[in-house]
């Protein structure tokens, strides 16, 4: 019998696929109608996350509609803060809130019964695979620790993430502790969906923009490349989608230091930049949302110049950051038959 063929695998591998594999970030979410109506049967956004019934319904619903090329498990990036007891909650409308952390609370922190609180998420990855058409990759993913970090130290989003800032410079001993055990933890959840049947897993840096050169070496840079180190130590067959939002020219090097297979480029990278970060392998990116939004001509000429200047090498067509609520879902239909073509 052939192998199965999965277009985004085969990019991650380093090949040119034309048409380019399909997939874009939040592609299970509020756009969607149907997506709507299984979010009001699970109650809270957390209770969604963790129902692998639910989640998995939610993951398959734009594989069906759009037949992307990957399905991303239905989650969020704060499940590992849930599962340290930070009373993770959602408020309507303003988003994600947390007990802060100090000092005194990071040193009290315990790694004991966070992989045993994230199982049913794991549940959902084998429910998921065992659901998907065999041609779509499945990915896995977590949050990176510098921005879970800045979650858990000023209990919500910023608009600069100033507070998770200041305590790096403040407390770089307790800070550089956060992010090891985040490290730590982040590690050994993404080799439990690759377990699971995870193809590969992405890891979402979306405050990366926010830090300086040495801080994104240090709070960036460093703790990936360490949870890369350690899934790949394990699970040497993996492959890892490295993400780093707004981070500009320091995504010159981002993917050597951290030993990510592909990385990420937000709307901002400029395409001229992209190809010479594409020449040292594969990227995923960069259309701005916006334009999904905009969808007719705008949309159009947007892929039009991502494929003209990506389009003849490593190349995963992607948004440049999550869809949002507010676009269209036929504008994701003409977005993916002008992919295709």
């Amino acid at each position: 019998m052939a192998a199965v063929r999965r277009k985004v695998m085969e990019v991650l591998n380093g090949s040119t696929v034309s048409p380019p594999p399909i997939w874009l970030m939040r592609q299970a979410g509020r756009y969607l109608p149907e997506y709507r109506k299984t979010r009001a049967e699970a109650g809270s956004f957390l209770d969604l996350c963790y129902s692998p019934d639910l989640a998995t319904e939610v993951t398959l619903q734009p594989i069906r509609r759009y037949g992307f090329d990957a399905a991303i498990l239905f989650s969020d990036i704060l499940v590992i803060p849930d599962a340290l007891n930070r009373n993770v909650h959602f408020v309507e409308g303003s988003g994600p809130r947390m007990d802060p952390i100090d000092e005194a609370g990071i040193a009290a922190l315990s790694a004991e019964g966070v992989q045993e609180h994230l199982r049913p998420v794991i549940q959902t990855v084998g429910q998921i695979r065992a659901s998907l058409p065999a041609e779509t990759t499945l990915l896995g993913f977590c949050g990176a620790p510098w921005t879970v970090a800045t979650y858990m130290i000023a209990g919500h989003g910023t608009p600069d993430q100033a507070p998770g800032r200041l305590f790096g410079y403040r407390h770089r001993k307790a800070f550089d502790k956060l992010l090891s055990l985040l490290a730590e933890l982040s590690a050994d959840y993404l080799v439990a969906q690759i377990d699971a049947g995870a193809d590969a897993v992405q890891i979402f840096d979306s405050w990366a923009g926010v830090l300086g050169e040495a801080e994104f070496e240090a709070f960036a840079v460093e703790p990936v490349a360490r949870v890369i180190r350690s899934v790949k130590s394990r699970r040497p067959q993996a492959k890892v989608i490295a993400f780093a939002k707004g981070a500009g020219m320091n995504l010159k090097n981002y993917r050597q230091r951290t030993g990510a297979d592909m990385i990420g480029l937000d709307w901002s990278v400029p395409l001229s930049f992209a190809a010479e970060l594409q020449k040292d392998g594969p990227v995923q990116g960069n259309l701005d949302p916006m334009r999904v939004v905009a969808g007719g001509e705008a949309l159009d000429d947007g892929i039009d110049r991502i494929l003209s200047v990506l389009g003849n090498g490593p190349l995963v067509f992607n948004l440049g950051h999550g869809i949002t609520p507010d676009a269209k879902p036929e504008h994701v239909s003409q977005l993916v038959q002008r992919v295709r073509g």
